[in-house]
């Protein structure tokens, strides 16, 4: 129908090819991107809706967008089809019936007839098809079989995952009409919190702070040894907490980090498994977080302001983690700064871009103050545009302000298209009871035990993260899995936390490490070896959560507790990284090795004064490598 151009992305399973089209398509889906962002930005803030209807527009958009430019397959990926633009309209007839036809539906007693169920059964078909062509087989593959468990095969099996199953026309229903299908609580977060942060990303991106937050992270961190890869983690964990996609965050500040590494002595794998380790962090850092923030406060009823409070302190840990690693590789390897004129002065800087901070500190203004964080997106997207007008060079048009609603909108297709399907699963998760019938087969499993339970959502959080993007990881895994959790003792909050970071191990542990082979491609290292680089510096992704249900660094406690809590495990993690590079102030053998990890061990483990112990073994060790820098050079281990 129009030929077209083809880039690559990537999802939850790899590489997918996603058309450029051109023309009037490309015109179609640029007005589409831009109205899509108005109605959100006006539905959120003046306009009323029912949930439900909004949510079905929501699916429109997605869905019609999503047809135009993902080809059914590689065959088909040079042009857009006459099939590809007719799923597409009939992507918002699907969405307009639910609109039109809803009252009819209620006054008939919520009795369907043959039109509803047709329509019903198109959105379903629709929506399994697009989310194959955007994630991969692994997420519709998923829904096919929890929708055949509940209509079909249940009825087949024995013990506790019994299930007599439902009717077609039940089921059609209840992913259609009801509150707990693709129009439910899954899709009301794509269409309110996660689209419009999405959106505000877009705009910051757009105005001009992605150029600012690396000018800033090379003049913090180029004078330091180390400085490109420790200016890596710092932009990473900016960017990606505006991003909030850990392919993304390496793609985009990678581009830049890896090169510098490189250039200053770092190795190729090392570099690409510092960005990747560091980008992954973005997502656990406020105030954005990802989709996964979002999901966790409205499943939880938890304040969103509250769970990005409690996040900070755990995230700030996480990223020190990686830093270690960074310095005790530097020292190591006797590396060299960057060159001076290769660092703008941090005056110049904040000077040029100061302005940069005013959307940010409007967001969480408006969080700490109250206000809903739909609102507080769409003030601080609003503050964007006002802000940039403070530098002449940053001002923002009506071009630009149209071209950042289209980025916000296409940058929305695959992340909405997944949590939208994920409604289905959700949907027969809750119609069968099947989180309450995992928690018990993995209870049973654990034998009662807190730490293996943990253990086993950790490897089911790294199988499923193979095939599902972190969103939908833990999405699967918070409504299986968290009861258990919770039954064993654990806080609601520090139980769903735990979860949300585990679902982001996928990005850096092998064989499936998008992030680290993502970074691999720039840093022209080994897919595999940059993904067990990864994977070595990312170990606070690992060590960090337990903290989450053993010690209240969740503000569970009090202050003081917090506190303590919180610099024990920063001297632990400082620990484990020496014990895995082999090196603090000289080469370690691996009697010093094993030493620095047991002080790890005891000021990690959650009692007080094995925590005083291990800070004394950590100064016994640090003052004997002294000793013997002094006494001469050591023997490697």
């Amino acid at each position: 129908m129009t030929d077209s151009d083809t880039v690559k992305e990537t999802n939850g399973e790899g590489i997918v090819i996603r058309k450029k089209l051109s023309g009037k398509m490309e015109t179609l889906l640029y007005w589409t991107g831009v109205l899509m962002a108005a109605f959100h930005l006006w539905v959120n803030t003046v306009g009323v809706m029912p949930e439900i209807q909004r949510n079905a527009l929501h699916f429109g958009f997605i869905l019609f967008m999503g047809y135009l430019v993902y080809p059914f397959n590689q065959r088909f990926a040079s042009k857009l089809t006459w099939i590809d633009f007719i799923l597409a309209i009939l992507s918002v007839f699907a969405a307009l019936y639910l609109l039109v036809f809803e009252d009819a539906l209620h006054a008939r007693n919520e009795v369907p007839i043959l039109s509803d169920l047709i329509f019903a059964g198109i959105a379903v078909v629709l929506m399994l098809e697009i989310t194959r062509r955007t994630a991969g087989y692994i997420i519709p593959g998923l829904a096919v079989v929890f929708l055949g468990y509940a209509l079909w095969f249940g009825r087949y099996m024995e013990g506790m995952w019994s299930f007599p199953g439902v009717s077609l026309t039940r089921m059609l229903y209840r992913m259609y009409f009801a509150p707990d299908g693709i129009f439910g609580t899954i899709a009301t977060i794509s269409s309110t919190f996660v689209f419009l942060f999405v959106l505000f990303a877009a705009f910051l991106l757009k105005s001009g702070a992605g150029d600012f937050i690396i000018r800033l992270s090379v003049a913090a961190m180029g004078k330091m040894v180390g400085g490109p890869a420790k200016m890596a983690v710092f932009a990473s964990g900016l960017m990606g907490s505006i991003s909030g996609s850990a392919v993304a965050n390496t793609v985009g500040t990678g581009s830049i980090t890896i090169p510098l590494m490189k250039r200053v002595g770092f190795s190729a794998r090392f570099a690409g498994g510092v960005e990747a380790a560091a980008s992954t962090g973005g997502q656990l850092m406020p105030p954005i977080m990802g989709a996964g923030a979002f999901i966790m406060s409205q499943w939880t009823q938890i304040p969103y302001l509250k769970i990005v409070g409690v996040a900070v302190i755990p995230a700030l840990l996480y990223f020190l983690s990686v830093a270690f690693f960074v310095h005790l590789r530097a020292r190591k390897d006797n590396l060299k700064v960057m060159e001076d004129h290769e660092i703008p002065r941090l005056a110049d800087v904040l000077r040029e871009g100061w302005h940069f901070f005013i959307p940010l500190g409007v967001l969480i203004g408006l969080l700490m103050s109250g206000f809903t964080p739909t609102y507080a997106a769409c003030a601080g997207i609003g503050s964007i545009v006002g802000a940039s007008w403070l530098n002449k060079k940053t001002r923002m048009g009506v071009k630009d302000v149209l071209d950042a609603c289209d980025q916000g909108a296409r940058s929305m297709v695959t992340t909405g298209v997944i949590l939208l399907c994920s409604g289905i699963v959700i949907g027969v998760v809750l119609m069968v009871g099947a989180g309450i019938k995992f928690s018990i087969m993995i209870s049973g499993i654990a034998g009662g035990s807190l730490i293996i339970t943990i253990v086993l959502i950790a490897l089911a959080s790294l199988i499923l993260g193979m095939g599902l993007p972190v969103t939908a990881s833990y999405i699967v895994l918070a409504v299986l899995a968290a009861p258990s959790l919770e039954m064993l003792g654990a806080s609601l909050i520090g139980a769903h936390m735990l979860i949300f970071w585990y679902s982001q191990d996928a990005n850096v542990t092998p064989p499936v490490c998008l992030a680290a082979y993502s970074a691999a491609g720039i840093s022209g290292s080994p897919p595999l070896a940059t993904g067990l680089e990864s994977w070595k510096l990312a170990k606070g992704l690992y060590i960090i959560p337990l903290l989450f249900i053993y010690t209240p660094i969740l503000f569970e406690g009090s202050p003081w507790e917090v506190a303590e809590v919180s610099l024990s495990a920063a001297v632990a993690l400082f620990s484990f990284a020496v014990f895995f590079e082999g090196y603090h102030r000289r080469p370690l053998n691996w009697f010093f090795r094993l030493g620095y990890a047991g002080a790890g061990v005891m000021m990690i483990w959650p009692l007080i004064w094995l925590h005083g112990t291990g800070l004394i073994l950590f100064v016994l060790l640090a003052f004997a490598q002294g000793r013997d820098l002094r006494a001469g050079p050591s023997v490697r281990g």
